[in-house]
């Protein structure tokens, strides 16, 4: 019989595509089984385990308090590069669990890990600590650990029952304020002239481009800022820890002479100053809590339910009436944003997506902004003010900074509620546009061709600026600026000279800012929810949704690949390829000012305006 090799291989064909068949239906049958199953013991097995009686609740916070997670691949490779991946922690998960906890009659106690919080800014965590305090209020021990405390950490624990430090650690309270880097000679010695055209005698976001130093406004208005807020800390820790008025600075005053009588131990001083009511390691910590709760031999420790374990037991309900939630975190820019940017585009459309569903009664716009693109704040403002028309109750809650084009964002509400930390106002516009002529002329490079007006190579870094278009700018400029202020008047009630006595730049605290009528009250996140549900005359059970664009994968592949150039100094310092004449802390903040005067300039529209505060956490 004649071999036939076009039959055998049809016949292997079909052999082999008739496995791979009966594989693929083995294996989906096999993972529908499975999810059948998991479906029959999740409705029939009882579910999650239930919280036993006298539960302490740890809750051990790792990485920044962020209003929403702000986290790309780009930033997660380059973190770690350093051996370390960043972690972040929302705010509303914190003060949903806390909130929980204090209704709930199996948990007894909360134990707050501190050691690895690496921060927030001022009004995240005075939230976070009133949370701790509405715990206490329900009759239920808070306590607090860490092995050392900063500034930010120890305003949380302040709030606890009982503070504990590690007997190496230390409680380290430093005040506000700094000082920032200035460029103007460094811009000078490489041939680049920044010509700054602004509207606001205090506004010195600009200022290290153009000066070596603070202009006296500048130093005046900052004065003003970081003592108020430093009283507002030392007067909240005083308050929490039953300490006289003045402890705090008397002690800083006297540091030097308390860490000699205490040997060297900054815990002992912590203690002595009585910041802490003991010195206690992990281990102590734990034994503590055994003693006073339900030892569980299965985890040989006290009976516990971790964060997020914790969180996860409490979802939120997916039907009834709500109030719609929108979080506008970072800088303000005019089209889509992506982790950490709040796009004038896209964040309108979340507006008008709330706004459009009929589940949504009410809208709270969070905000956590320094500010940004002035066209980006007016869409978002015009949204807020369209929801408002169409019946739908507006609260903000200004959340640790909510300023310049922040404050822009918020002028469209039945309510402004500040915390009393909150940096605001800052209502002032500015524009920076740099030239490299003098560069130029040192390297020998000429620029010439023809144009059809003036005004088609009017702008051109490599020449000095052209007066007129320096005019067209600055008109510019000063309608944006009245834009501000006439929308600002409106929105409070008052003139439009009123507004700019107190705007110019100038910035202020969430309590200075309602002395001078630019926000309601002061208050929090949950006042604002509160104000929200209460004018939509929503029942007390009303749900609180979250309206958020998801980040797919392929623009988190795009944020990555697309760093710009003003970003490359920022990434070649993280990776280690520009070797570190200074310290990387310096080195760091001097990228990240080059960054933002490039992104200024970089690929600028005609006559844009910018409503920034470079004032972010303190």
């Amino acid at each position: 019989m004649a071999f036939k090799p076009l039959s055998a291989l049809r016949r292997g064909f079909v052999f082999l595509w008739t496995a791979l068949d009966v594989t693929r239906r083995t294996f989906f049958n096999l993972l529908f089984l499975l999810i059948l199953i998991a479906i029959i013991a999740m409705f029939f097995g009882g579910g999650v385990k239930p919280v036993g009686g006298n539960t302490s609740l740890v809750l051990e916070i790792k990485g920044d308090l962020v209003e929403q997670y702000e986290t790309t691949l780009r930033d997660t490779v380059l973190d770690n590069v350093g051996g370390d991946s960043k972690r972040t922690v929302r705010l509303r998960d914190v003060l949903l669990t806390l909130d929980t906890a204090a209704r709930d009659p199996n948990i007894s106690s909360v134990v707050v890990i501190l050691d690895e919080m690496d921060g927030g800014g001022m009004a995240m965590l005075r939230e976070f600590g009133a949370a701790l305090g509405r715990v206490k209020a329900a009759g239920k021990k808070v306590v607090a650990w860490s092995g050392q405390y900063d500034q930010k950490r120890y305003l949380v624990a302040s709030h606890a029952s009982e503070v504990y430090v590690h007997p190496m650690g230390m409680v380290l309270i430093e005040g506000f304020g700094g000082r920032r880097n200035y460029y103007r000679d460094a811009l000078d010695k490489v041939g680049v002239t920044v010509n700054l055209i602004k509207v606001g005698t205090y506004k010195s976001a600009a200022e290290p481009y153009i000066a070596n130093g603070p202009s006296p406004a500048a130093r005046e208005a900052d004065a003003f800022l970081y003592n108020a807020l430093w009283s507002g800390y030392t007067g909240l820790v005083e308050k929490n820890r039953k300490l006289p008025d003045g402890a705090l600075a008397a002690m800083i005053e006297n540091l030097p002479q308390r860490m000699e009588a205490a040997g060297g131990s900054a815990a002992k001083v912590a203690l002595e100053a009585k910041l802490v009511d003991g010195l206690m390691t992990r281990d102590q910590l734990r034994a503590m809590m055994i003693k006073r709760g339900v030892y569980e031999e299965d985890i040989k420790s006290f009976r516990q339910v971790s964060f997020y374990d914790y969180l996860s037991r409490h979802p939120q309900r997916a039907f009834g009436d709500a109030v719609g939630v929108i979080v506008a975190a970072g800088a303000i820019t005019d089209g889509a944003g992506g982790p950490g940017v709040v796009g004038g585009r896209s964040t309108a459309n979340l507006i008008r997506q709330a706004r459009e569903d009929d589940s949504i009664k009410a809208v709270v716009l969070r905000v956590d902004s320094p500010g940004g693109s002035a066209y980006g704040s007016e869409l978002i403002r015009r949204e807020l003010e369209l929801t408002r028309a169409a019946g739908k109750p507006v609260v903000v809650s200004m959340g640790s900074v909510a300023a310049s084009g922040g404050y822009w964002i918020s002028m469209a509400a039945d309510e402004v509620i500040a915390d009393p930390a909150t940096i605001t106002g800052s209502i002032g516009v500015f524009a920076l546009l740099p030239t490299a002529d003098k560069v130029v002329d040192k390297l020998g490079i000429h620029t010439d061709g023809v144009t059809t007006t003036w005004l088609a190579d009017a702008y051109n870094p490599l020449r000095p600026l052209d007066p007129r278009f320096g005019q067209l700018v600055q008109a510019s400029i000063n309608n944006v600026y009245s834009e501000f202020t006439g929308k600002a008047a409106a929105a409070r009630k008052t003139t439009q000279a009123r507004i700019d006595e107190v705007g110019q730049g100038r910035v202020w605290t969430g309590a200075q800012a309602k002395e001078r009528g630019l926000v309601d009250r002061l208050g929090s996140y949950n006042d604002a929810l509160a104000s929200a549900a209460g004018r939509a005359k929503l029942d007390k059970d009303y749900r609180v949704v979250y309206v958020e664009r998801p980040v797919t994968r392929v623009e988190r592949f795009l944020q990555m690949a697309g760093a710009s150039a003003a970003q490359a100094m920022t990434i070649q310092v993280k990776l280690g390829l520009i070797e570190e004449a200074m310290p990387a802390g310096p080195v760091s903040k001097v990228a990240q000012d080059m960054a933002f005067l490039s992104e200024l300039s970089g690929e600028r529209k005609p006559f844009a305006a910018v409503v920034h505060c470079l004032c972010g956490e303190l």
